[in-house]
């Protein structure tokens, strides 16, 4: 110690054992979640939109041992098996087969993707021959103050023209490539005071000097190895080039973009990873287009989880009988990221129900039914993380302020089952740079992990039995 004088003790070793071993699974803790947390900055640097995502997604299924299905093929499933889908490339379903007499199914429901700006077809805009900037357009409900004055790059997909094949490839342009500049403040006196941004005229982002560089669609083609002429497709938006961090006192925050919802999606994958069921099938789905309301082909309120789970229990010889009744003891917990109190806007907080920064999972609640849970699923969530020996957390808004929505309630109009609302608490979300707590990952993690080795039967309507 500090002092000049050195006291030494002498304990039994049935004394010091318990000490030794606290110390040893204290140490174990903090080097897993540094490891996770780790792991999932890699995982958003290498997914800069939906398509990078479930790219990466299905590179860990992959590597796990997991079969890839195609929807235009004829699946033959086998006990035992471990099998992935995707669609559109930006939405994903990942399950394994147990055994053909499975009890229902326990899914795990995220999204792949974040509020940005989409880049336009005709995308550059001459400015006085001096500047080349880029028209974009907004997706999703995003806070636009944060975009401004940062280094951004475009990513996304294009469609190639290969003789009479049309092929897709992933485009990631890994430099510092474009910047939204901000008005001077002598030019804007009042800009402190609130201001309105208008997309069309504020959040252009600036490219090149109009004498000099590359044009916007021959840049792209250069990074894809394609002529010009081969492009009849882009799907490309900007993204946030600044990577994950671990900071605070204790290093007991993290920040990085699109924790919302690439947190949860990469969490319960991980969850399924290493994970056994014996009796239920396990089930993780990432959809797209949660940001603009889910309606697509690819989104929660398509066909997709509904078209895969009829094919599971179909491939496995079972009836349409047996499908229904296995949805009754089935299972889903809805995965997006939800609001912690705001140190500087605590009053924006329900008074009573309030969710923290490493407090465990949060558990999301609406009288609108803009979140699905409702007594039943509350019950079963709370009673999976008990099990799990994880905390967890009571969101609701506050009654005069409107809240956001889900994948959830919009997932359930295809295929209906008790459901539950869950995120991990995050500040500042829908900004391009969001942030956690440095714990939260790990304890949902552990309550997913939980789910799928578990199984929950109906005994009627309102009546479930946890085993």
């Amino acid at each position: 110690n500090d002092t000049a004088t050195t006291e030494i003790y002498t304990l039994s070793l049935h004394d010091a054992l318990p000490i030794l071993q606290g110390l040893f699974i204290e140490r174990s803790n903090k080097n897993m979640i540094q490891n996770l947390n780790e792991e999932l900055f890699s995982f958003i640097k290498k997914s800069p939109t939906g398509f990078h995502a479930v790219h990466e997604l299905a590179n860990y299924l992959t590597e796990a041992g997991f079969e890839r299905l195609a929807e235009g093929n004829t699946w033959n499933l086998a006990e035992g098996g471990k099998y992935f889908v995707t669609r559109n490339q930006s939405a994903i379903i990942a399950f394994k087969v147990s055994r053909k007499d499975y009890s229902g199914f326990h899914i795990a429901a995220s999204h792949s993707d974040s509020p940005t700006l989409k880049i336009k077809e005709s995308s550059e805009m001459n400015i006085e021959n001096q500047y080349v900037k880029l028209n974009v357009e907004k997706y999703g409900g995003m806070l636009c103050a944060p975009w401004f004055d940062r280094p951004l790059s475009v990513a996304g997909r294009i469609i190639v023209k290969d003789g009479n094949r049309l092929t897709t490839k992933l485009i990631n342009v890994d430099r510092d490539l474009l910047m939204i500049p901000n008005l001077a403040i002598h030019m804007n006196r009042e800009v402190n005071d609130g201001y309105k941004y208008n997309i069309q005229k504020d959040m252009l982002p600036l490219y090149r000097m109009s004498n000099s560089g590359k044009a916007f669609k021959e840049m792209i083609a250069e990074e894809a190895g394609v002529s010009v002429d081969q492009i009849k497709g882009m799907d490309l938006f900007l993204y946030n080039r600044m990577e994950g961090t671990v900071w605070g006192c204790d290093g007991e925050f993290i920040s990085a973009p699109r924790l919302d919802d690439l947190q949860c999606a990469f969490t319960s994958t991980m969850a399924l990873l290493n994970s056994e069921s014996d009796r239920c099938i396990p089930v993780v789905a990432v959809f797209d287009n949660e940001e603009v309301g889910s309606g697509t082909k690819q989104g929660a309120g398509s066909t997709f989880l509904y078209d895969i789970l009829r094919r599971i229990n179909r491939s496995l010889g079972r009836t349409e009988e047996e499908y229904l009744t296995s949805l009754a003891s089935s299972f889903m917990v809805s995965a997006d990221n939800g609001h912690a109190v705001h140190p500087n806007y605590a009053d924006k907080t329900d008074p009573t129900n309030r969710t923290y920064l490493n407090g465990g999972l949060v558990i999301k609640h609406s009288a609108n039914q803009k979140y699905t849970t409702d007594a039943v699923s509350a019950a079963v969530m709370r009673c999976l993380c008990e099990r799990a020996g994880v905390p967890y957390q009571e969101f609701l808004n506050r009654s005069d302020i409107l809240g956001g929505s889900t994948l959830g309630n919009i997932s359930n109009a295809q295929v209906s089952l008790n459901t539950v609302d869950v995120g991990l608490p995050q500040l500042a979300m829908h900004s391009p740079y969001e942030t956690a707590g440095s714990k939260d990952m790990a304890y949902l993690e552990k309550a997913f992990e939980e789910f799928f080795k578990s199984a929950i039967r109906a005994e009627g309507d309102g009546t479930l039995v946890l085993e």
